[in-house]
Order: structure tokens, then C-alpha cells, then sequence
């Protein structure tokens, strides 16, 4: 009954902050996910730190990351021109890769992989969720519920159903070798209801074709987002990525979904807006 207290109230105060944040401005949401995205990139690297055949650098891992989250946030301020932060992605992945040369350890090029893998699951869906609620708020002129709110609301409720009607309903697995507990039932529960809230949101901001169009590409990223993160933990035969949540784990744990949904949701965003 004490784990099911403390991760219910884990679940209010993080969505609490993460709602609070896109609702209150610009800068909060900014300063919100900057701190999601550093306690997440040392999550992933630490996961691959001191193991047989992988030893990655977390100094490497969060030096580029803090690189590329002060160029985004000062390309969001115009403290910098945007094109900046895109031509600093390869020259700062080919010093990460170089700074293996001296630190000789057994799989150099498995080291600088997992360390880009890092970069762009990671690093780039946070900077992508902080400069797209700057950008895209500011060019819809703050009408309408927040589009990255909106995001959220779409695989939170995609992620309550699937776990809700898997474990009602679930029989058929979906993946039993990566995570033996989710289902087709599961799955197709929590992609409906996703539709559903789609077309509620569709209904209150008069956009049907946004939001309905919206759920139906999230909630599947989100599944696979789901399944990615548990391949992660399967091969590294860990249960949870941290311990910062009580009774949820990391931040990785927590933000799964939202990594694989945010840049597919960015995407659709973008082509919504330029074409419809």
C-alpha cells in the first residue's frame, strides 16, 4: 500500500510540474525540461559506465550535452543564429568520438556510438519539446491549449489505458521477449483512447484534424518508445534506468513514451502548420 502512496504521489507532483510549466511561460518550461534532460542524459550514460565490453564517458556524454542545450537555449533567446546549433552537431560528435583515442579502453568505437545514441534519444526529443513550445507557441500567438500540453495529455493517456485494459482484458502478447506484460489487448485499448481524447480535444479547440491526427501518431510512438526503453534495460538486466522518482524509477522510466512521440509529433506539427 506504501509503494502504491508514493508513486501516486510521485505521478501528481511530476505532472503537476510538468503541466504548471508549460502553462506558466516560456522560461519555466525552458528551465523544467533543461533539468528532465540533464538528469536523464547522466541516466543513460551511467547505465553503460564500467561494464565487460562497453565503458562509456559520462564527462564525454554530458559535455556534449550541456554544449547542445546552452547553443539550443541561446538560439531560443537570440543570443545566437539557429543554423548555429545544426552546424555544431557533427564537429561536437566527432570530438566525443575523437576523446576515445585517449582514454584506451577495450571497445573505442562501441563507447562513441552508445555516446551519440545517447545524443540523439536522449538530448535532441528534450530540445526539440523546450524549442518547440517557444517557437510554435509564439507563431500560434498563445491561442488554444498548448500543442506540447496537448502532446502529453495524448501519452498520458495512452500509456493509463494500455496498462488499464492489458491487465482487464490482455491476453495476446505483444512482445513477449522484451516485456513479457504488455499485450495487443493493451495496446490497441491505449491507441483508442488516445483517439478518443484526440477528438475531445479536437471538439473544445475546434481542430479535429490536429488533435485526432495528432493521437494517431503519438500513441503508437509512444508504444514504441515503451519497447525501446525496455530492450535498454532487458540487455543491461536492470529493472528500473534510476531511483529519483519513488515508485517510478529514472527519468528515463518516466519519460520513455514522450522520447520516441516527441519528434514524430514535432514532424506532423510542422507539415500541420505549413499546409493546413
Amino acid at each position: 500500500m506504501n509503494n502504491i502512496v508514493v508513486r501516486g504521489l510521485t505521478g501528481i507532483v511530476f505532472v503537476t510540474v510538468v503541466i504548471g510549466a508549460l502553462l506558466w511561460s516560456v522560461h519555466a518550461t525552458t528551465a523544467v525540461f533543461s533539468v528532465f534532460l540533464l538528469l536523464g542524459s547522466y541516466e543513460f550514460f551511467k547505465l553503460f559506465k564500467n561494464h565487460s565490453s562497453r565503458d562509456v564517458s559520462i564527462a564525454i556524454g554530458m559535455g556534449i550535452t550541456v554544449i547542445l542545450t546552452a547553443l539550443t537555449i541561446c538560439s531560443i533567446y537570440d543570443l545566437i543564429r539557429s543554423d548555429i546549433f545544426a552546424l555544431a552537431l557533427i564537429p561536437l560528435f566527432m570530438a566525443g568520438s575523437a576523446a576515445e583515442i585517449w582514454r584506451n579502453k577495450r571497445e573505442p568505437i562501441l563507447n562513441s556510438a552508445i555516446v551519440i545514441l545517447g545524443i540523439v534519444y536522449v538530448v535532441l526529443p528534450f530540445l526539440l519539446i523546450i524549442s518547440m513550445h517557444s517557437h510554435l507557441e509564439a507563431a500560434r500567438d498563445g491561442k488554444g491549449i498548448p500543442l506540447i500540453l496537448g502532446m502529453f495529455l495524448l501519452i498520458w493517456t495512452n500509456d493509463s489505458f494500455a496498462y488499464g485494459t492489458g491487465r482487464l482484458f490482455g491476453k495476446t502478447k505483444l512482445i513477449e521477449r522484451i516485456s513479457p506484460n504488455k499485450t495487443w489487448e493493451g495496446t490497441i485499448g491505449g491507441i483508442f483512447f488516445a483517439l478518443v481524447v484526440g477528438a475531445l480535444l479536437g471538439y473544445f479547440t475546434g481542430d479535429y484534424l490536429l488533435w485526432i491526427s495528432s493521437a494517431a501518431i503519438v500513441a503508437p510512438g509512444a508504444i514504441i518508445g515503451d519497447l525501446f526503453e525496455s530492450v535498454i534495460k532487458r540487455r543491461l538486466k536492470i529493472k528500473d534506468s534510476g531511483k529519483i522518482l519513488p515508485g517510478h524509477g529514472g527519468i528515463l522510466d518516466r519519460f520513455d513514451a514522450t522520447l520516441f512521440a516527441a519528434p514524430f509529433f514535432f514532424l506532423w506539427i510542422t507539415i500541420y502548420m505549413q499546409y493546413f
